[in-house]
């Protein structure tokens, strides 16, 4: 920090900036106990990281890179039958409805096939004297249809149910209540799932990359999200988390802490009018994970930034989520975004073709953190100057040398007082 100056922050070169490019950042592969690779020489550590590239924790399509295994309270998922059901794929779904139905109408088919076999209608068949339980049901065939007849409330009307046939009124009642609750229950699954907002998701887009540069006197974090639809989204509102490994000052590693970023939360920014494109800013402050990161050590850093984009899809009031990340080698440091946006006759364009897009611009490399130390000690007054530099070259032990210390810093004060007074005037 102490070689950074203001000049040297405000007129750094547009050619001389180092170019990013796109390089497999990974991580470690342990084959050792996590206990002993500390004892393992560094370099042998840097050869492990680079066997295998690094493991996101949500891949750039929103999907969480986790499997849940070893489940052994699988019955809790049968608890949550409906649940479970809609988060099915499709195939295992539609499979599973036509199943339901099938074997509903194969069950109770049976049922009035044993009713008539019992009671004998089967060996009365054209029996004109005989009163069997239902009309001109001859066999199983003729059963299982009048068995969907009954659930689906068709009634093509040639086999009907006597009114000499108490047990099969009391099975008309039971498959007309069980049939209105398997309706119920398939339909009502099938009719979420096929209105589930995740497909609106797949139209809101985020930028590729993540940008670091100067915005407002401020080193921010910056990346861009965009609505496909002309559909909005209503309460529209983003999050992000910096997902890193941590260990705590009591030796206790966490694999994957989360970390909140701000990003417009006490302001209210975090809400969007997600009309048009708009670029998302995380203020690298004194409460930012990233205020003690350089360019060089960014490109070092084991680190993933999740982002979350939700809200109430405007046509059917459900809730969507979007999620996206960016790993460090996305985090392109001293760039900026190209504007999508232009002023035509009477309406607003967005060019989404430059969505994407990122051009480089003048950004010091040091961190927030020095920053802030190099442009507060560019701003301090010239009497902190003369006081700092006497208490740096220490002050005389005798009381003669103390004596004139003072009379010599009261009189530099004076000529200060003199000066600024002077400027003022």
């Amino acid at each position: 920090a102490d070689k950074l100056n203001e000049t040297q922050i405000h007129s750094l070169p547009a050619g001389g900036m180092e170019q990013d490019v796109e390089s497999t950042v990974t991580v470690r592969q342990p084959k050792l106990p996590k206990q002993t690779w500390d004892d393992v020489p560094k370099p042998l550590q840097d050869r492990e990281r680079t066997k295998q590239k690094i493991q996101r924790y949500v891949r750039k399509d929103g999907k969480c890179n986790v499997h849940h295994g070893n489940v052994r309270e699988t019955y809790r998922y049968l608890t949550d039958i409906f649940t479970t059901l809609v988060d099915l794929k499709w195939r295992f779904n539609l499979f599973i409805f036509v199943l339901v139905y099938t074997v509903t109408w194969l069950f109770f088919g049976f049922m009035w096939w044993l009713i008539a076999y019992i009671r004998g209608d089967l060996e009365h068949i054209g029996d004109n004297q005989w009163t069997p339980c239902v009309n001109n049901l001859n066999g199983f065939v003729t059963a299982f249809l009048f068995s969907i007849e009954t659930e689906t409330t068709i009634g093509y009307g040639h086999r009907v149910i006597t009114d000499k046939c108490p047990e099969g009124i009391v099975l008309l009642l039971v498959q007309s209540v069980l049939g209105s609750i398997v309706n119920a229950f398939m339909v009502g699954c099938m009719f979420v799932k096929i209105s589930q907002p995740k497909k609106r998701a797949e139209t809101l887009v985020f930028s590729t990359n993540a940008v670091i540069s100067i915005r407002d006197g401020r080193l921010c974090l910056m990346f861009r999200v965009g609505d496909l639809r002309n559909s909005h989204i209503v309460e529209a509102s983003i999050r992000a988390k910096l997902i890193k490994s941590k260990q705590t000052k009591e030796g206790e590693f966490i694999p994957l802490n989360q970390t909140d970023m701000n990003v417009g939360y006490d302001t209210g920014d975090d809400r969007l009018f997600l009309v048009s494109p708009l670029i998302i800013c995380h203020e690298i402050n004194q409460h930012s994970p990233f205020w003690e990161i350089s360019k060089e050590h960014l490109a070092h850093e084991e680190l993933e930034i999740v982002v979350i984009l939700e809200g109430m899809v405007e046509a059917t009031g459900m809730t969507c989520q979007a999620r996206s990340s960016y790993v460090a080698s996305e985090i392109k440091w001293g760039y900026r975004f190209t504007p999508v946006l232009t002023l035509e006759d009477g309406f607003y364009e967005v060019d989404y073709n430059s969505f994407h897009d990122i051009y480089e611009t003048n950004t010091p490399s040091c961190s927030a953190r020095e920053l802030a130390e190099v442009t507060a000690r560019s701003r301090l007054p010239l009497t902190w100057s003369v006081s700092s530099r006497l208490s740096t070259q220490g002050l005389p032990d005798s009381q003669e040398k103390r004596s004139a210390a003072a009379e010599e810093l009261a009189e530099q004060n004076g000529d200060v007082a003199n000066i600024e007074s002077e400027s003022k005037v």
